[in-house]
């Protein structure tokens, strides 16, 4: 029965902090309606969130162990619950900024926690790939729910408002119920217990260590770039739907959620295939397919024209078109995640979900910044033409992880 709760708190941790780190596109619009700043001004809110996820990850992963996994998941929750309770009181931009920067503290030491959890509650990589695949389509259902959430407290007759910022409360109780059901389960570390023996400056210095092994270094460029891909489109969808689709603000940040459906769809579906073709083949399909995508969908964009539009069923398709790219990306970061920790043993899975955490993060701020500067100076359209550039590095990373991989598991199994 524990082993279900703990498995629940996990998705239900994710879920939470799925909604609070991804609505930073959204806030990102909502900050230019109702604080008036400009869209480069407004791309820093990633940084908030994302540099803090890397510096936390960075000193925390190599020895979180010491504070224990469930500690630290406990001591995010509680701490995000409170700011959020904050947040509504100091309407302000700068208030935002510490938002997500509370945010992405908090994240950090959910995601090297969970990551590592991961490890001491399955018994072979078949069932940490297909957690992992579950869990990270059940982060995109955070994503989806969290459009739907934010939109129902904006007011599209009053777009200056700051109305939305009630959707705090909201999230504060979802941090706490999420605290009490971590609260209540149950999770042995003891197969992680740190040693007597080493200090935390050893500890360190092992995960710095794993930084020069060279499949762990092609895995952070691969990670680097997936999470700047998906972030940059992720990030700038509710500006892009609003600006170039001339979508109303609400129905800008519902339409986004198309994105959240189609990764989680992608990243379900691909737990059911990797059982049977290889991880490498889907990831390759899928990349190529999501360029193409680009190439075909963006001149839509530009047909649009000036017509107004009311709701879902006069929106332009390239509103519903585009979104359908986190499909094809969605499988890429999960299943790269899964292959490099299963490649380790478990005492390693803390220190390597920090550093997955810290290029993740690198690669969504870079994503994000350089997205909205690009928005601004030469528009939405072209802005999203530029993906083509990492997903054609992507495709190229990828090809080397996998020969790595493949060396590995022939050292393991000789012939």
């Amino acid at each position: 029965m524990s082993q279900w709760t703990i498995k629940l708190s996990l998705f239900i941790n994710y879920f939470v902090f799925a909604i609070l780190l991804n609505s930073v596109g959204t806030v990102i619009l909502q900050v230019q309606n109702s604080y008036g700043v400009t869209e480069s001004a407004a791309a820093i809110l990633e940084a908030f969130k994302d540099l803090p996820i890397a510096l936390t990850s960075f000193l925390v992963a190599s020895f979180i162990v010491r504070i224990g996994y469930k500690r630290s998941m406990l001591l995010a929750l509680g701490f995000i619950g409170v700011v959020c309770l904050i947040v509504p009181q100091v309407p302000t931009f700068w208030m935002a900024k510490l938002l997500f920067a509370a945010t992405g503290v908090g994240f950090a030491l959910v995601k090297v926690s969970v990551f590592a959890t991961l490890g001491l509650i399955t018994n072979s990589s078949k069932e940490h790939v297909s957690l992992m695949n579950f869990l990270e389509s059940f982060f995109m259902v955070g994503v989806l729910s969290g459009y739907f959430i934010f939109s129902a407290f904006v007011d599209d007759k009053d777009p200056g408002s700051t109305s939305w910022l009630n959707v705090y409360y909201v999230l504060a109780a979802m941090s706490f119920a999420a605290f009490a059901l971590l609260a209540s389960a149950e999770l042995d570390e003891s197969r992680v217990s740190p040693s007597e023996t080493r200090t935390p400056i050893e500890d360190f210095g092992d995960m710095l260590v794993l930084t020069i092994k060279p499949l762990v270094l092609i895995f952070v460029v691969c990670a680097f770039l997936y999470v700047l891909i998906e972030q940059s489109i992720m990030t700038w969808l509710p500006t892009f739907n609003s600006t170039i689709l001339n979508l109303p603000v609400s129905l800008s940040i519902q339409m986004a959620s198309i994105l959240a459906v189609s990764t989680a769809l992608g990243r379900f579906l691909a737990g059911i295939v990797f059982a049977r073709v290889s991880w490498f083949k889907v990831l390759f399909s899928g990349l190529l397919l999501a360029g193409i995508l680009v190439i075909i969908v963006l001149p839509l964009a530009g047909q649009v024209g000036d017509r107004e539009v009311s709701g879902w069923l006069d929106a332009p398709i390239a509103a519903f078109v585009f979104p359908l790219i986190g499909f094809c990306i969605a499988p890429v970061y999960p299943a790269i995640n899964s292959v490099i920790l299963s490649a380790l043993p478990a005492r390693q899975h803390a220190p390597m979900a920090g550093l997955i955490v810290v290029f993740s993060a690198l690669g969504g701020t870079t994503g994000s910044i350089i997205t909205g500067n690009l928005f601004e100076v030469f528009g939405g359209r072209t802005a999203f033409y530029f993906s083509l550039l990492p997903l054609s590095a992507l495709l190229f990373t990828l090809y080397l992880f996998k020969r790595k991989t493949d060396e590995l598991t022939a050292t393991r199994n000789p012939q």
